[in-house]
Protein backbone atom coordinates (compact mmCIF):
# COMPACT_ATOMS: atom_id res chain seq x y z
CA UNK A 1 0.00 0.00 0.00
CA UNK A 2 1.19 3.28 -0.17
CA UNK A 3 1.52 5.47 2.36
CA UNK A 4 -0.03 8.73 2.01
CA UNK A 5 -0.38 11.52 4.72
CA UNK A 6 -3.42 14.28 4.89
CA UNK A 7 -2.45 17.24 7.05
CA UNK A 8 -4.78 20.55 7.58
CA UNK A 9 -2.23 23.43 8.38
CA UNK A 10 -2.92 27.50 9.27
CA UNK A 11 -0.93 29.85 7.39
CA UNK A 12 1.73 29.55 10.16
CA UNK A 13 1.72 25.64 10.32
CA UNK A 14 -0.62 25.07 13.23
CA UNK A 15 -2.28 21.95 13.40
CA UNK A 16 -3.71 21.91 16.56
CA UNK A 17 -7.43 21.72 17.99
CA UNK A 18 -8.30 22.65 14.11
CA UNK A 19 -11.90 20.90 14.47
CA UNK A 20 -12.97 22.47 17.85
CA UNK A 21 -12.49 24.54 20.74
CA UNK A 22 -11.97 21.50 23.41
CA UNK A 23 -10.63 19.48 20.95
CA UNK A 24 -6.88 19.77 22.10
CA UNK A 25 -6.29 22.21 25.10
CA UNK A 26 -2.60 21.09 25.57
CA UNK A 27 -0.31 24.06 25.95
CA UNK A 28 -2.95 26.18 27.33
CA UNK A 29 -4.11 26.17 23.57
CA UNK A 30 -7.25 28.62 23.38
CA UNK A 31 -8.35 28.66 19.83
CA UNK A 32 -9.20 25.62 18.35
CA UNK A 33 -12.01 25.38 16.46
CA UNK A 34 -10.65 27.64 13.37
CA UNK A 35 -10.95 24.77 9.81
CA UNK A 36 -14.57 24.54 9.91
CA UNK A 37 -15.21 27.98 8.86
CA UNK A 38 -13.29 28.05 6.31
CA UNK A 39 -14.11 24.86 5.02
CA UNK A 40 -16.17 25.03 1.71
CA UNK A 41 -17.73 22.53 -0.91
CA UNK A 42 -14.08 22.20 -1.96
CA UNK A 43 -12.41 21.02 0.92
CA UNK A 44 -14.97 18.72 1.47
CA UNK A 45 -14.77 17.14 -1.84
CA UNK A 46 -11.09 16.75 -2.13
CA UNK A 47 -11.36 14.96 1.51
CA UNK A 48 -14.13 12.99 0.67
CA UNK A 49 -12.16 11.38 -2.17
CA UNK A 50 -9.38 10.97 -0.35
CA UNK A 51 -11.14 9.01 2.79
CA UNK A 52 -12.96 7.05 -0.26
CA UNK A 53 -8.97 5.67 -1.55
CA UNK A 54 -8.34 4.62 1.88
CA UNK A 55 -7.81 0.76 2.34
CA UNK A 56 -6.79 1.45 5.65
CA UNK A 57 -5.63 3.69 8.52
CA UNK A 58 -2.62 4.79 10.34
CA UNK A 59 -2.72 7.19 13.73
CA UNK A 60 -0.53 8.13 16.45
CA UNK A 61 -2.74 8.06 19.54
CA UNK A 62 -3.97 11.32 20.31
CA UNK A 63 -5.10 11.64 16.86
CA UNK A 64 -6.75 8.04 17.45
CA UNK A 65 -8.58 8.95 20.58
CA UNK A 66 -9.67 12.34 19.02
CA UNK A 67 -11.28 10.48 16.27
CA UNK A 68 -12.67 7.49 17.63
CA UNK A 69 -14.06 10.03 20.35
CA UNK A 70 -16.02 11.75 17.31
CA UNK A 71 -16.31 9.55 14.08
CA UNK A 72 -16.35 6.13 16.66
CA UNK A 73 -19.37 7.36 17.50
CA UNK A 74 -21.33 8.28 14.74
CA UNK A 75 -25.13 6.26 14.78
CA UNK A 76 -25.24 6.10 10.88
CA UNK A 77 -21.59 6.46 9.35
CA UNK A 78 -23.28 5.98 6.24
CA UNK A 79 -24.34 9.44 5.76
CA UNK A 80 -20.80 11.12 5.62
CA UNK A 81 -18.00 9.41 3.46
CA UNK A 82 -15.49 10.07 5.83
CA UNK A 83 -17.44 8.52 8.49
CA UNK A 84 -18.27 5.72 6.47
CA UNK A 85 -14.62 5.05 5.73
CA UNK A 86 -13.52 5.52 8.98
CA UNK A 87 -15.53 2.93 10.61
CA UNK A 88 -15.74 0.37 8.00
CA UNK A 89 -11.66 -0.23 7.32
CA UNK A 90 -9.03 -1.62 9.21
CA UNK A 91 -7.11 0.90 12.00
CA UNK A 92 -3.89 0.71 13.06
CA UNK A 93 -2.82 2.66 16.41
CA UNK A 94 1.04 3.47 16.74
CA UNK A 95 1.48 3.01 20.16
CA UNK A 96 3.13 1.66 23.03
CA UNK A 97 0.37 2.71 26.04
CA UNK A 98 -2.38 2.08 24.13
CA UNK A 99 -3.62 -1.36 25.25
CA UNK A 100 -7.63 -2.22 24.55
CA UNK A 101 -8.77 0.50 22.50
CA UNK A 102 -12.24 0.65 21.65
CA UNK A 103 -13.13 1.38 18.40
CA UNK A 104 -13.98 -1.65 15.93
CA UNK A 105 -11.19 -3.25 13.63
CA UNK A 106 -8.59 -1.13 15.35
CA UNK A 107 -5.17 -3.13 15.74
CA UNK A 108 -2.21 -1.48 17.74
CA UNK A 109 1.29 -1.73 16.16
CA UNK A 110 4.90 -0.69 17.42
CA UNK A 111 5.53 2.36 16.55
CA UNK A 112 8.86 0.85 14.42
CA UNK A 113 10.28 0.82 10.84
CA UNK A 114 9.64 -2.74 10.17
CA UNK A 115 5.93 -2.64 11.76
CA UNK A 116 5.20 0.07 9.68
CA UNK A 117 6.94 -0.79 6.26
CA UNK A 118 4.82 -4.91 6.78
CA UNK A 119 1.87 -2.39 6.86
CA UNK A 120 2.75 -1.12 3.61
CA UNK A 121 3.85 -4.03 1.95
CA UNK A 122 0.21 -5.80 2.14
CA UNK A 123 -1.89 -5.35 -0.64
CA UNK A 124 -4.26 -2.30 -1.07
CA UNK A 125 -4.18 1.02 -2.84
CA UNK A 126 -3.83 3.14 0.04
CA UNK A 127 -2.72 3.32 4.15
CA UNK A 128 -3.76 6.89 5.26
CA UNK A 129 -2.12 9.39 8.13
CA UNK A 130 -4.24 12.07 9.07
CA UNK A 131 -3.44 14.34 11.60
CA UNK A 132 -1.13 12.48 14.11
CA UNK A 133 1.55 14.77 13.94
CA UNK A 134 4.23 13.46 15.93
CA UNK A 135 3.90 10.15 14.05
CA UNK A 136 4.17 12.17 10.51
CA UNK A 137 7.57 13.63 11.58
CA UNK A 138 8.97 9.98 12.11
CA UNK A 139 7.49 8.90 8.99
CA UNK A 140 9.21 11.26 7.33
CA UNK A 141 12.38 11.17 9.00
CA UNK A 142 12.40 7.13 8.04
CA UNK A 143 11.66 7.57 4.82
CA UNK A 144 8.37 5.87 4.57
CA UNK A 145 5.71 8.62 3.56
CA UNK A 146 4.71 8.34 -0.48
CA UNK A 147 2.63 11.01 -0.92
CA UNK A 148 1.42 14.07 0.90
CA UNK A 149 -1.52 15.83 0.72
CA UNK A 150 -1.57 19.14 2.56
CA UNK A 151 -4.31 21.82 3.13
CA UNK A 152 -3.60 25.32 4.24
CA UNK A 153 -5.90 27.44 5.62
CA UNK A 154 -5.82 31.12 4.99
CA UNK A 155 -5.85 32.20 8.28
CA UNK A 156 -2.66 33.16 11.17
CA UNK A 157 -3.87 31.17 15.10
CA UNK A 158 -0.47 32.83 16.67
CA UNK A 159 -0.16 29.87 18.99
CA UNK A 160 0.06 25.77 19.24
CA UNK A 161 1.26 23.00 17.89
CA UNK A 162 2.54 23.53 14.45
CA UNK A 163 3.18 20.45 11.95
CA UNK A 164 6.89 21.01 11.61
CA UNK A 165 8.69 21.25 14.36
CA UNK A 166 11.62 23.83 14.87
CA UNK A 167 14.17 20.63 14.04
CA UNK A 168 13.67 17.67 11.94
CA UNK A 169 14.66 15.61 8.85
CA UNK A 170 14.88 18.37 5.56
CA UNK A 171 13.07 16.79 2.86
CA UNK A 172 12.99 17.48 -0.87
CA UNK A 173 9.20 17.68 -2.48
CA UNK A 174 7.58 17.53 -6.04
CA UNK A 175 4.66 19.17 -6.61
CA UNK A 176 2.02 16.51 -8.29
CA UNK A 177 -1.30 18.86 -8.12
CA UNK A 178 -2.40 22.13 -6.82
CA UNK A 179 -5.76 24.18 -6.62
CA UNK A 180 -7.52 26.76 -4.28
CA UNK A 181 -11.23 26.70 -3.00
CA UNK A 182 -13.55 29.18 -3.27
CA UNK A 183 -12.60 29.96 0.65
CA UNK A 184 -8.96 30.33 -0.15
CA UNK A 185 -7.96 27.11 1.02
CA UNK A 186 -4.54 26.07 -1.10
CA UNK A 187 -4.60 22.01 -1.37
CA UNK A 188 -1.24 20.74 -2.55
CA UNK A 189 -0.27 16.80 -3.18
CA UNK A 190 3.73 16.15 -2.75
CA UNK A 191 5.65 13.66 -3.10
CA UNK A 192 8.70 13.23 -1.34
CA UNK A 193 12.07 12.97 -3.80
CA UNK A 194 14.74 12.61 -0.84
CA UNK A 195 16.91 15.26 0.18
CA UNK A 196 16.66 18.88 -1.16
CA UNK A 197 19.83 20.41 -2.70
CA UNK A 198 21.72 23.45 -1.52
CA UNK A 199 23.71 26.26 -2.64
CA UNK A 200 27.12 25.89 -2.32
CA UNK A 201 28.17 29.05 -1.98
CA UNK A 202 26.81 32.88 -1.90
CA UNK A 203 24.46 33.38 -4.79
CA UNK A 204 24.85 36.65 -6.20
CA UNK A 205 22.43 39.34 -6.61
CA UNK A 206 20.18 38.73 -9.49
CA UNK A 207 17.41 42.33 -8.74
CA UNK A 208 19.05 45.61 -8.42
CA UNK A 209 17.32 48.13 -5.82
CA UNK A 210 15.96 50.77 -7.97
Amino acid sequence: MKLTVTESVSLDGVMQGLGGPDEDRRGGFERGGWQIPLSDEGVGAFLNDVYARADAFLFGRRTYEIFAGSWGLMKDPSKSPIGQALNSRRKYVASSTLTEPNWADTTVIAGEVTAVSELKAEPGAELQVHGSGELVRWLLENELVDEINLLTFPVIIGQGTRLFADTGPDVALDLVDTRTTPSGVTIQVFRPSGRPEYATSTAKAIWRQS
